[in-house]
């Protein structure tokens, strides 16, 4: 299904964040938004997470208004934010915090599944998956934060500068997993970065 922004506004107290941006994602795309700090790039992924409530304008996902959905009903939908920084659960194990994706399935069987695939792509996760996520590295740690996001098998994933603070070779590893989730599944991508090398 698609993904349709239109004439959106955000603003923090007095400050415009965003002024009116359009944007289609065609259901299987992978999609880059590049621009400096400030630019609103993390304020677009909120607004369409249902973290920033619009001032106006509209998000479509497959024909249905997403503006004043709860964040939860969001999820339901099958749209994942995996937002900037290490988001682990530190004291919790790798395994643990892959399942706290999975917790609104209902399919027991296709989280086993999901699982096996997540794993597929993150090796290392699985060799770890018995160790505190809050002791491995920090590209293990973006690594569990973009798992965790797979284990709920999202149409959409909305990942927020998922390379910063990573170095470049990690960071050239995590921007090729999300781009064989996309080739592999069909599935939705939306990267944020500053950085466009």
């Amino acid at each position: 299904m698609k993904l349709e922004i239109r004439d959106l506004h955000v603003s923090y107290g007095g400050i415009r964040a965003l002024k009116g941006i359009d944007l289609t994602v065609e259901e299987g795309q992978i999609v880059t938004l590049i621009g400096a700090n400030g630019a609103g790039k993390s304020t677009t992924l909120r607004a369409i997470s249902g973290l920033q409530k619009p001032q106006s304008g509209s998000i479509l996902y497959g024909g249905e208004e997403l503006v004043g959905l709860p964040a939860k009903e969001i999820v339901r939908r099958g749209i994942i934010h995996v937002p900037e920084g290490r988001r682990v659960f530190p004291d919790m194990t790798v395994a643990e915090n892959l399942k706290i994706g999975a917790f609104l399935r209902k399919d027991k069987d296709g989280i086993a599944s999901d699982m096996d695939y997540v794993y597929s792509l993150f090796p290392r996760l699985k060799e770890r998956s018995w160790q505190p996520a809050g002791t491995l590295s920090g590209g293990e740690q973006q690594r569990v934060s973009i798992a965790r996001a797979l284990a709920k098998n999202p149409k959409i994933l909305l990942c927020d500068e998922p390379t910063g603070a990573l170095d470049y070779k990690t960071g050239k590893q995590v921007l090729a997993l999300l781009q064989d989730t996309c080739r592999d599944t069909g599935r939705t991508v939306v990267v944020v970065t500053h950085n466009s090398a």
